[in-house]
């Protein structure tokens, strides 16, 4: 059991019905139903028009997610080492080189070879706010937000500054939908600090566990938990959209769960 805190400084959702944390919260708190709806992807305006031409969903929802939360903190992203968690990065330029390379041409775009690195969004990270800080892009598969939540605060812990934390999932199209079932895009952020500040949120505490995984009671979410690697953070932010204290188990590693204490 860990007993050292990591303070929850900045917060940001993006996904199905989901257009930002104030309507998550409220969704999670039972004030207003859920309703999945389709995902709107603003342009990432802080790129230069010639790189924003260039990418795709992965990047924008990677960019919304990240600015989101870095706005919430009222922190500078130029200055936060930053963790980007994906369990397939971005799912329709993959589909897309994968169509060229069953074709006869064979022939792939340099800007589609150059967005299927999976770090590709944190590369668009630091053109668009000049951080030169550590950068961290980590595959997950069912663990992208857990593993992003360790790898975060393990950071920040060592290094005694704050770090941001983006977790985000797209979708394949058809074929690869099949064997991936991934319904929305979705994203999750996180501004996490080592030291407690007048900006702090809460306070967490993580520890692996082998308790059962906390699920959500509304079905809709329930279903979303299951379906999306991000929103196995679910659980967790319905816990901080209450306010109150508590513990919550979400999914990490076969046989390893990640237990997370909340605290004001």
């Amino acid at each position: 059991m860990s007993t050292t805190s990591i303070y929850l400084e900045g917060l940001s959702v993006l996904g199905p019905g989901m257009a930002n944390w104030e309507a998550t919260a409220a969704c999670l708190r039972g004030e207003q139903d859920f309703v999945a709806a389709e995902v709107v992807l603003p342009a990432v305006m802080a790129l230069p028009a010639t790189e924003r031409r260039r990418v795709g969903a992965a990047v924008k929802l990677a960019m919304a997610t990240g600015f989101a939360a870095v706005a919430d903190a009222a922190a500078d992203a130029a200055q936060l080492a930053n963790i980007f968690s994906s369990t397939g990065g971005d799912c329709d330029n993959c589909h897309n080189l994968l169509e060229v390379l069953a074709s006869d041409e064979r022939l792939i775009s340099p800007t589609r070879f150059h967005n299927s690195v999976h770090n590709a969004p944190a590369g668009y990270w630091g053109i668009a706010t000049g951080c030169t800080s550590a950068s961290t892009s980590l595959c997950a598969y069912d663990a992208t937000f857990a593993a992003a939540l360790l790898e975060t605060a393990t950071q920040a812990w060592s290094s005694g500054q704050p770090c941001v934390l983006i977790a985000f999932d797209t979708a394949y199209p058809e074929p690869l939908y099949t064997q991936r079932p991934i319904p929305y895009p979705m994203g999750v952020g996180m501004v996490l600090s080592p030291q407690r500040t007048a900006a702090s949120k809460a306070a967490m505490q993580l520890s692996f566990s082998q308790d059962a995984l906390d699920v959500m009671a509304d079905a809709g979410l329930e279903q979303l938990r299951q379906a999306i690697p991000a929103a196995r953070s679910l659980p967790l932010l319905h816990l901080l959209a209450s306010g109150q204290p508590g513990r919550v188990v979400i999914e990490y590693l076969a046989g390893c769960a990640l237990a997370i204490e909340v605290a004001a």
